[in-house]
């Protein structure tokens, strides 16, 4: 039965979050018999609670608190309230990923040394390699029950895939197939294989995708050492007078507040929320707030270079059917600088339903010229692009001066602005990718601008020197030895690939390290 902890009980390490790195890392550390408290700010939707119907699970799970938005982005301009496309309930965006599940490649652990020094941005190796991450990795991966590893079979190929399988080998790529996803392929884990529904955006109504939801909560429950208390926002993480936080302080339901006691603090919220806790969470002793000695924390935002290319067919191609990303070219994803930009970039089939595409083709747009579009929607394939941005200080989530939450609080300012590499790749993987769709004879091909991303990162990041960034290797932060960062802000750099992978692998890392530290009473 799942455990109760008292508000008082200083043994509990308490989580903020439930998804890809809260909910592995409370699971972990529940069966290695760490007693943990998970605080999650949303409700607890079950998989007979999610709907087919792109609005209202829209409405029903996506972070909806207001936040605001700056910089030069189309999205500020389009969503200006919308920066990110996440959820805001039990188990994160890992509810509403599509599964793409891939490994960094080693020279994006080492950007700083491979791209060497680019102006306008703060590039750093990370403090680890590919060879020590490798390992978990693997587990992850074995975790996650991810085609394409472990001899797990990829999934079939659905109609989108076909099209864009076929582009692609026309236009001359060689490393394309149906994806390393963690969506079963064949029964696993107690949960059945993929129906091909196609609504992994909306929650899997089958269970064959991978979920801290139903894959990872429910077991470290069943331990006895893990409590999740859903509905539970954070708002202020306190400390005692040598600086070492020591309590927790949320908001239920109601908007009554609790102070949770902890052992040590492991903060998952994704890379708005939590800069955003830490910047609120400022003291006496940390004036510019917690753990922010170096002025890093918030700083060097990412949502990856993104962008879609669909294309419209003279023969019907129904890419809503199957899974929502079913296949990917991967050859454009290496370090090649005669292309005229540092990185790489993922081409990566996509659907949107008929009313996300109408929201997010090309916003503002009317007329026939857009509905033309729409009226071809089942003659579409489409495909997004998703490579690596670069980190720039600039780019950052901050306190807004004025506006507060229903708690009083800052609401967050997102800011963002093009590093002139992303818009680089961004020109080049548009090329490329009605390249693909033309090749097979494409009757029209529509570029759509970057729409509110899952993929949130850095503002937290991983750095070998204190100055340079807010956490260790282990993402534990340089300032306060039981404070930890568990999820994608404390990335380094962005790479190109998904980043669920690896901040699930990051989070079974980190619960050894956490396990260690606490039988030793080092934290």
């Amino acid at each position: 039965m799942p455990a109760t902890f008292g508000l008082d009980d200083d043994r509990v390490v308490v989580v903020i979050g439930s998804g890809a790195g809260g909910g592995t890392l409370s699971n972990e550390l529940a069966q290695k018999g760490a007693k943990v408290v998970c605080l999650e700010a949303g409700g607890r939707h079950e998989i007979a609670d999610f709907v087919n119907d792109e609005w209202q699970s829209f409405t029903n799970i996506s972070w909806l608190d207001k936040r605001t938005t700056s910089g030069g982005w189309r999205v500020s301009k389009d969503f200006p309230n919308l920066p990110a496309w996440i959820v805001k309930a039990v188990g994160g965006s890992t509810v509403h990923w599509a599964g793409a599940s891939l490994r960094f490649q080693e020279h994006e652990f080492k950007a700083r040394s491979t791209y060497g020094d680019m102006e306008g941005a703060t590039l750093l190796d990370w403090p680890i390699t590919l060879a020590e991450l490798a390992p978990y990795y693997a587990k992850a991966e074995d975790r996650m029950g991810t085609t394409g590893a472990n001899g797990i079979p990829r999934l079939p190929g659905n109609n989108n895939y076909k099209v864009f399988a076929a582009g692609a080998k026309r236009v001359g790529y060689r490393d394309v197939h149906t994806g390393n996803m963690s969506i079963n392929s064949e029964p696993r884990d107690g949960r059945a294989s993929c129906q091909q529904i196609g609504f992994c955006f909306q929650g899997c109504k089958s269970g064959a995708k991978w979920s801290t939801l139903y894959s990872e909560l429910p077991k470290g429950e069943a331990t006895g050492n893990l409590e999740v208390r859903p509905n539970s926002q954070a708002l202020k993480i306190e400390h005692d007078a040598k600086g070492r936080v020591n309590a927790v302080l949320y908001a239920d339901k109601t908007g009554v507040l609790h102070r949770q006691r902890a052992r040590a603090v492991c903060v998952a919220g994704n890379s708005i929320e939590s800069p955003r806790l830490l910047l609120n969470s400022a003291s006496a002793l940390f004036p510019d707030g917690l753990a922010n000695s170096s002025g890093q924390v918030g700083k060097n935002y990412m949502r990856h270079m993104t962008g879609s290319v669909y294309a419209i067919f003279e023969k019907p191609v129904h890419m809503y059917r199957g899974t929502t990303m079913a296949g990917i070219i991967k050859d454009e994803s290496r370090h090649d600088p005669s292309r005229g930009f540092a990185g790489g970039y993922e081409m990566e089939t996509l659907s949107l339903g008929v009313p996300f595409l109408a929201a997010f083709l090309d916003p503002g747009a009317w007329g026939r010229d857009f509905t033309s579009v729409l009226d071809a929607y089942d003659h579409m394939a489409g495909m997004w692009l998703v490579g690596e941005d670069m980190p720039r200080p600039e780019n950052r989530v901050s306190l807004h001066p004025t506006e507060k939450d229903a708690h009083g609080l800052p609401i967050p300012n997102v800011h963002f602005d093009d590093h002139p590499n992303d818009a680089a790749m961004r020109t080049h993987a548009y090329r490329q990718g009605a390249a693909v769709y033309e090749a097979v004879g494409a009757k029209r091909v529509v570029r759509t601008p970057p729409y509110p991303s899952t993929h949130n990162l850095g503002t937290n990041r991983m750095s070998a020197a204190p100055r340079d960034g807010v956490v260790n290797k282990w993402g534990q932060t340089h300032d306060v030895k039981n404070l930890f960062i568990s999820d994608g802000s404390q990335f380094t750099t962005g790479g190109a690939e998904n980043p669920t992978l690896t901040i699930v692998a990051l989070a079974i890392r980190q619960a050894e390290y956490i396990a260690d530290q606490l039988s030793k009473n080092e934290i």
